[in-house]
């Protein structure tokens, strides 16, 4: 029975695997976001100002990002939890994706979380001479700073950890 109840335990991994293809499908939704948001940069890039132009080129940057955050989630979460990928035959395969363990994952998700952030506050930051709320202003410096220590303070647990260990 023992046997059995592992064994269902084992193979219940797999119900995880629908949702790494649903975030690969969410991935062509950003593709799709990011072209939109290229096309719209590029036609009316006569008609921006130098500030303009750099929240353009920073929204493209956060796209870049969330999609890279993706993919760290999809490739590391599927060999961590789900099964290995076999990279042989793939010559261009990046070599960290088969050695992002659960507490790199961690690590790389909260540092894209940041980076995020960052550039949601540089928007901000660029458009204060708009008319931002400054209450926004306040809420978005506020949070950053929340990612940011809670990176810390992630990467000194995990430090932490591996000297017990």
């Amino acid at each position: 029975m023992e046997k059995l109840i592992e064994r269902f335990i084992f193979i219940s991994r797999w119900i995880m695997a629908p949702f790494y293809i649903g975030l690969v499908i969410a991935l062509l939704v950003l593709l799709f976001k990011f072209a939109n948001e290229l096309f719209h940069f590029v036609t009316h890039a006569t008609q921006f100002d130098e500030s303009d132009t750099i929240l353009g080129i920073l929204a493209l940057i956060d796209l870049t990002f969330t999609g890279s955050l993706v993919i760290i989630v999809i490739f590391s979460g599927y060999e961590n939890f789900v099964s290995k990928i076999d990279a042989s035959g793939h010559s261009d395969w990046p070599e960290w994706m088969t050695k992002v363990d659960f507490s790199g994952l961690k690590q790389k998700l909260l540092a894209s979380i940041v980076a995020i952030s960052a550039i949601a506050l540089l928007k901000a930051f660029m458009n204060l001479d708009r008319g931002v709320d400054e209450k926004q202003l306040m809420w978005l410096v506020i949070i950053h700073v929340v990612f940011v220590l809670s990176g810390v303070v992630l990467a000194w647990t995990d430090r932490l950890s591996e000297k017990t260990h």
